[in-house]
This record gives C-alpha cells, structure tokens and sequence, in this order.
C-alpha cells in the first residue's frame, strides 16, 4: 500500500530561474489541489491518471526499460478550455501527496513559447540546454514537468515542408525526442505531463512515447450541472442569497443549455450573468436564476455563431 506523503504548505520557495521555465515550485501544493479539485471530470478518469502518475515513481525505477519501455510521459488532449492545464498541475500535486519515502518532490512548468526562434539551430540549441541541463540537473530527486502545449516543442515534421518551414522546427523536434529518451534511460524518478488543444499537430514520435494518452472532452450535461453549481458555490461565499440558486429551475436550464461549451465558458458565463443588469453588478447578490439561463443561451449562440464563420 502507498504511504501518503506528509502535507506542506503552498509554497514557491524553490525558484528557477532558467531560459524557457515558467513556474518552479515544491510538491505537494494546496493552489495545485485546489485546481485538481474544481476540473470537473470524470472520477474514473483522475483515478487513472493519478494511477499511472504514481506508477511511474513506483515501477520505473525497477525495471528494464528495454523490457518495459516506459518513457515517463502523461499525455492530455482536447479542445481549449477543458481543463487541460489544471488538471495537469493538479495532478503533479497529487501524485506528489500519494507516495512517500522517495523523496522530496519538485515541479517545473515549461514555457514552450520561449524556446522558439527565428535564429537556425536556436530552437533545437534552447531545447537542448533546458532537458539536458535544467531538467537533467534537477531530476536527482522526484522532479514533474510540464510541457503545456507541447505541439510547440514536438510539432509533427510529417506535415512540414522543408522548404516551406525553418530546418530549425525539425531539428528542434529531433531535439526534444532524444532528450526524452535519454532522460528516460537515466532518470526514473522524473515525469513529463504534457498537453496539447492540438494533438494532430503533434509529432507521432512524441505520441508514441507517451505512456498514456487521454482526451479531456468537453463537459457532460451533468458535469454542466456541477461546474455552474460549483460556480455559484464560490460567489455564494461572498454574496449568500446567491446559495439559494442551486435550487433554482432556470439554473437546471441553463446547464442543459450549455451543452458544448468548455469548462472555462461556463465558470465565466456565471459571472458575466452579473453584468447583464446594472443593479446586479453593483449587488451581485441580486442575481438571478433567469440572468444565469440568458447568459448560457449567449454563450451558445456566440458559440454557433463563431462555428458557423469556421
């Protein structure tokens, strides 16, 4: 049975400060559960993420690779605004909170986009410097990265021309691949979550390493439901008559009414329902069930209308 690592406060007091690198900071982090805890999702589906996660620091530093090829990659895909990013921190957090006795955890979010360049081999240089020497320097002790959007560094060289597109973007994702295996061959206790809203644009290389891959879809109807009632939860702390719309017949229309839109738009649509009226933006508490109902009809005609343009 896993120990459970002791809890620790929040805390950033791990900096790096390194080309490319967004965020450093120690595991376990409550802003990091805190996240895992509002991507609704199904529960089946964090079970076997965390699962795999945990496997990683479990299996993989006993086995033979060349037996059990594990590269230490947790891959998410889906459109934007599913939670993606969250999720992933989160479930840093939680692998890091699950086990115990090896050692002290710390986690690295990549900034892809910083990577890039327009100068040849810049990119394919910047990548190399940051897995060989960043991640690789730090994997000593039970290290989690980040790799948010991932296209970005592993971008599919099948459907790029050569002449069309900098040898630099190949070389690049030439780059990224060998380092992967060979931080895989010599680091064990380090683990890639990477993601992607583009997962055709991702090198089959990468996808093939990955030891799982999940789609993030868009929210259920009744996760709609939880997201919206989460939502209103959170203003209720601040406005308390707002608690009385969980019970409110327009708020069950409203989440059917949602119905393809991301995570995202809808935690946003419940506070641009207090927009709509003057009176309820200077008392928030003066919402009302049919301002959240017409707020999700507008996000969905928005919605069809920007698909139909597309």
């Amino acid at each position: 049975m896993l120990q459970t690592a002791p809890k620790t406060p929040s805390t950033k007091a791990w900096h790096l400060d390194a080309e490319g690198i967004l965020d450093s900071r120690h595991l376990p982090d409550v802003s990091f559960d805190a996240q895992w805890n509002a991507i609704v999702v199904d529960s089946v589906l964090k079970d076997e993420l965390l699962a795999q996660g945990v496997l990683n620091f479990t299996l993989r530093p006993r086995v033979d690779r060349a037996l059990v090829p594990l590269h230490g990659i947790i891959l998410l895909v889906g459109p934007p605004g599913t939670g993606k990013t969250s999720l992933a921190r989160g479930l840093a957090s939680r692998i890091a909170d699950a086990i115990a006795g090896v050692g002290a955890f710390r986690y690295i979010e990549v900034e892809p986009h910083a990577l890039a360049s327009s100068a040849l081999g810049r990119s394919q240089k910047a990548v190399t410097e940051l897995f060989a020497q960043t991640i690789a320097e730090n994997a000593t002790s039970p290290l989690i990265v980040l790799l948010d959007e991932v296209e970005t560094l592993a971008a599919d060289r099948s459907r790029m021309s050569l002449e069309a597109n900098p040898i630099d973007v190949h070389r690049a994702t030439d780059a990224v691949l060998a380092q992967l295996d060979h931080l895989a061959s010599t680091h064990p206790n380090l683990l890639f979550i990477a993601t992607s809203n583009f997962p055709q644009a991702i090198d089959d290389a990468l996808i093939s390493r990955a030891d799982i891959v999940r789609t993030i879809g868009l929210p259920t109807a009744e996760a709609c439901r939880t997201i919206i009632l989460s939502t209103l939860d959170a203003l209720g702390a601040a406005y308390k008559p707002i608690l009385a719309l969980k019970n409110d017949p327009d708020i069950a229309k409203a989440a059917k009414a949602c119905e393809g839109l991301d995570g995202r738009q809808i935690r946003k649509l419940v506070a641009s329902a207090c927009g709509r009226r003057k009176e309820v933006a200077v008392n928030p508490a003066l919402l009302t069930g049919a301002d959240v109902l017409a707020a999700a009809k507008a996000a969905q005609a928005e919605r069809k209308a920007k698909d139909k343009k597309s």
